[in-house]
């Protein structure tokens, strides 16, 4: 029997207008949707953002991938996923898996791929790209990325910062992203290397909720996880007189 089709469709990064015509169109042929959700209390925001280019007897399959660092429970979690999807692929259906911004830039997508690959090497798989949100956030803040020859950096600011400090110091235009809890830090990092006053941060761009700040100065007087899906953009080659 003929097995279906695992499409990975990145749909942006907020505004349902900006998921592509590719991804719609795919989006309204499939009847199995995956969606990824870090704890089971959260909303999937991916699924929100698709929700009108579903097709109206879609099934909704929530995969859940805990904010862990356990190896072992990760690779449990991977493991049940696949066998979800291999399920709906070897019953001759097609399966759509939903994920924020791009597919292939820090996406959950990039792991259960790798793990479909794996129990599957014959899959017929196809990866639609999406708009990241460091290009939305440049477009909501006129903020030009890749002037001329210039280098760009794009960088996770999750762990350690030294990459983010090192980036800085090179110069060019650096995106940093993943900052979440992070946010106080990285502005310090910001501060040190004096470009603050060069930076845009823009959060949630498209979706309810959204915030851009062109002085970052104020954000140290927020509360909460202000660094929620948000990303920074620096032109670090400007410092401040």
């Amino acid at each position: 029997m003929k097995t279906g089709t695992f499409y990975g469709i990145g749909v942006g990064p907020g505004d349902p207008e900006l998921v592509t015509v590719k991804a719609a169109a795919m989006l309204a042929r499939c009847r199995h949707v995956f969606v990824p959700k870090a704890r089971t209390a959260a909303d999937s925001v991916a699924l929100e953002i698709a929700r009108r280019y579903l097709r109206d007897d879609a099934q909704v399959h929530e995969l859940v991938f805990p904010m862990t660092s356990d190896a072992a429970e990760l690779a449990r979690c991977w493991a049940a996923s696949t066998d979800r999807v291999v399920a709906v692929l070897d019953a001759g259906d097609d399966a759509c898996f939903l994920t924020l911004g791009d597919s292939l830039l820090y996406s959950t997508y990039i792991y259960l791929l790798r793990a479909l690959k794996a129990r599957r090497p014959d899959a017929n798989i196809v990866t639609v790209p999406g708009v990241t949100s460091f290009c939305a956030a440049a477009a909501l803040t006129q903020f030009p990325i890749g002037e001329g020859k210039e280098l760009v950096t794009v960088v996770p600011t999750a762990g350690n910062l030294t990459a983010t400090r090192r980036a800085l110091r090179v110069g060019g235009t650096v995106v940093l992203m993943k900052i979440g809890k992070r946010l106080p830090e990285v502005l310090d990092a910001l501060e040190e290397a004096d470009v603050i006053e060069q930076a845009v941060f823009v959060a949630r761009a498209g979706l309810d909720g959204q915030r851009i700040e062109t002085n970052l100065r104020k954000l140290r007087q927020q509360q909460g996880e202000v660094g929620y899906l948000s990303v920074i953009l620096v032109h670090a080659n400007k410092r401040s007189d």
